[in-house]
């Protein structure tokens, strides 16, 4: 499936791509027969035993750049924008994945202030603040497109969600309630819309996607390998068209209900 996914882009930013689906991400717009002249990986540690992977495939790909980006501190959001626009120049940010997540497992009884707050600011507040940051350099992107309307090839903003956060589904409640983790994910769905409705007269397309139930390390459940759910997100990805803005697909591109 992957050979016959296709789609050019200029450049990209994965956040939270050190491992698991952000890391598989980062290999797959690698492996794309026209790959991005830039692709930016982050991780909280450029030293970190979990970085090791990434600077070994720097070393293969000189269109991989590295950097260390914490999405709740916004000197190190800065920092990171800085290097990126230092990289792309005129052509500007054409895909900003906002993926790192968190997530915890505390029920209705179980949970509290400090975690709810912890889960939000990685996974609510984080992707604010980065497509914030990044506005800019995604409008260079936008405004240099030859594209007409909006494409994934012009300029986007794509959030990773799940359908956790989805109300009228509660995917997955019998496995566990996560409710902070539930909570900001239907708030970023919200936020995926606000910044379809406002970004659009930029050229910037905005979507949710969530992922599929993806086995890792931190996730023991049962689900899809993260190499299916990263090659099914790409084919979503090269589909993406107009009438996609402001929208919820999974990693099959079927549409979701908020």
């Amino acid at each position: 499936m992957a050979k016959s996914v296709d789609f050019c882009v200029f450049s990209v930013l994965v956040t939270g791509s050190d491992q698991g689906i952000g890391l598989g991400l980062v290999k797959r717009f690698l492996e794309l027969p026209s790959p991005p002249k830039w692709v930016f990986a982050t991780t909280l540690d450029l030293e970190g035993e979990e970085t090791k992977e990434l600077r070994e495939l720097v070393c293969k790909h000189p269109n991989l750049v590295v950097l260390q980006l914490d999405v709740t501190n916004l000197e190190s959001i800065q920092a990171a924008q800085k290097e990126v626009e230092k990289c792309v120049g005129e052509g500007g940010l054409t895909i900003l994945y906002n993926n790192a997540g968190i997530w915890n497992v505390n029920n209705l009884q179980t949970e509290d202030a400090k975690g709810m707050m912890t889960v939000y600011s990685v996974n609510t507040i984080g992707p604010l603040l980065m497509s914030q940051a990044f506005l800019p350099v995604l409008k260079k992107a936008a405004r240099r497109s030859p594209c007409q309307g909006l494409s994934i090839s012009k300029a986007a903003i794509i959030n990773m969600s799940s359908t956790v956060g989805s109300i009228e589904l509660m995917a997955y409640w019998d496995l566990g309630q996560t409710i902070g983790y539930r909570c900001s994910k239907a708030a970023l769905n919200m936020l995926t819309k606000c910044q379809s409705l406002e970004y659009a007269a930029d050229g910037i397309m905005t979507v949710a996607i969530h992922p599929g139930l993806v086995k890792t390390r931190n996730n023991p459940y049962s689900g899809i390998t993260m190499e299916e759910s990263t090659r099914g997100i790409m084919v979503v990805l090269s589909k993406l068209c107009e009438d996609d803005n402001g929208t919820f697909l999974d990693w099959l591109g079927s549409r979701l209900p908020w």
